[in-house]
């Protein structure tokens, strides 16, 4: 089987996403190697035993040199999959996990005259914040951050600037960057280095947008973030999902399947270089909606909690534009209720699954990052 490349690294290549990619990779014929810290917090019990045997394994962290270096070596192509994700305070780990170790590979590359010839980036829908709104009497307007006072009110939806009325929600397109997270500012921050740096040295890199990502081996273990992990680990113990806000909130969501389809086809379409793409399911969902599709994939007949509590910086409503990525023979395959019945047989193969979800919540009620409604304002 002919392939473009001789040898692809892909940095988080035993994480969620990562791991799908290589499977891909070695399907396709492409030789393969990975480079993954395996953070506790995602692998508890270390390397996945789904990690192929194929794939040459590095244990190592993409903001140490010398362990990006043993990755970068000997390859002609990467995937800097590898990133930070978490709601936790910790902003310095956003910039110095997903940022620097970006800035660090054109480093090594020009330091070590690497001959590495394209690289894909792992962006996020993050990177446009809140997205584009329109107002029915004055147009569209890029959102700023809610106000907390806002948030505190009970008051979700976005208004339009100029005449405080509410303002409908419009598909999100590559242009728009206002990311209003450290892990969203980390990412258009990489965004700006592919561009800048790839273009003045001459090496193709392409930023992947991915919005709600699904599927199995999406990490089941860490409650902080992510709406189906958590979701799953209170259904599986027989509790309420809890939502945000009042659950109206808008999302698209995307197979890790498609994904991965996208990941390739990235790296072998030079139509791509030097690309931001929006990956993404191209249909969009209330929270309320995707609760229900997971009970009903869990067979359970809990319903749904909608306490009056909000998290800091939650976007109100983000559904992408995929035609950009269509243009060049991409569209998704696999919807979400598909999606989450793949990720129900993954986590009742792990066994039992133990709760967080309560104990994350109260840790971060604690910092601030989920507050109540303040019904007295």
């Amino acid at each position: 089987m002919t392939v473009k490349y001789k040898k692809v690294l892909v940095t988080g290549g035993a994480g969620f996403i990562g791991s799908h990619t290589v499977d891909l990779l070695l399907k396709k014929g492409y030789r393969v190697k990975v480079l993954d810290n395996l953070q506790e917090r995602v692998h508890p019990k270390g390397k996945p035993k789904y990690v192929s045997k194929e794939a040459e394994f590095i244990k190592g962290d993409v903001a140490n040199p010398n362990d990006l270096l043993k990755g970068l070596t000997g390859v002609d192509a990467v995937y800097h999959l590898a990133a930070y994700q978490d709601y936790l305070p910790d902003f310095s780990h956003f910039i110095h996990t997903n940022t620097e170790s970006s800035a660090l590979i054109f480093e090594l590359i020009l330091q070590h005259k690497l001959p590495i010839n394209k690289i894909v980036f792992a962006s996020s829908q993050a990177v446009a914040g809140d997205g584009k709104w329109k107002c029915l009497q004055h147009g569209e307007f890029w959102a700023n951050q809610r106000p907390l006072a806002q948030l505190e009110r009970g008051l979700w939806d976005l208004r339009c600037p100029r005449c405080d009325k509410k303002a409908q929600s419009v598909l999100m397109t590559e242009d728009i960057a206002r990311p209003i997270t450290t892990y969203g500012i980390s990412k258009h921050t990489i965004e700006q280095l592919a561009g800048v740096l790839g273009n003045k040295y001459d090496i193709p890199t392409v930023c992947m947008r991915y919005t709600y990502v699904q599927g199995p081996r999406n990490s089941i273990y860490n409650a902080y973030s992510g709406i189906a992990r958590i979701f799953a680990q209170r259904i599986l113990n027989n509790k309420q999902p809890i939502l945000f806000e009042d659950g109206l909130g808008l999302r698209d969501y995307i197979s890790v399947f498609d994904v991965a389809r996208a990941n390739v086809l990235a790296l072998e379409n030079d139509k791509a270089n030097h690309q931001v793409l929006f990956v993404g399911g191209g249909k969009a969902y209330t929270n309320v909606e995707f609760a229900k599709i997971m009970l009903n994939v869990f067979g359970s007949k809990l319903e749904v909690s909608i306490p009056g509590i909000f998290r800091l910086g939650d976007t109100r409503s983000t559904v992408s534009s995929i035609k950009k990525i269509s243009k060049l023979g991409w569209k998704p395959k696999v919807n979400l209720k598909e999606s989450m019945q793949q990720y129900r047989e993954y986590i009742e193969s792990l066994g039992q699954i133990e709760d967080r979800s309560d104990e994350a919540f109260r840790k971060m009620m604690q910092l601030g990052i989920i507050r109540k409604v303040k019904n007295n304002l």
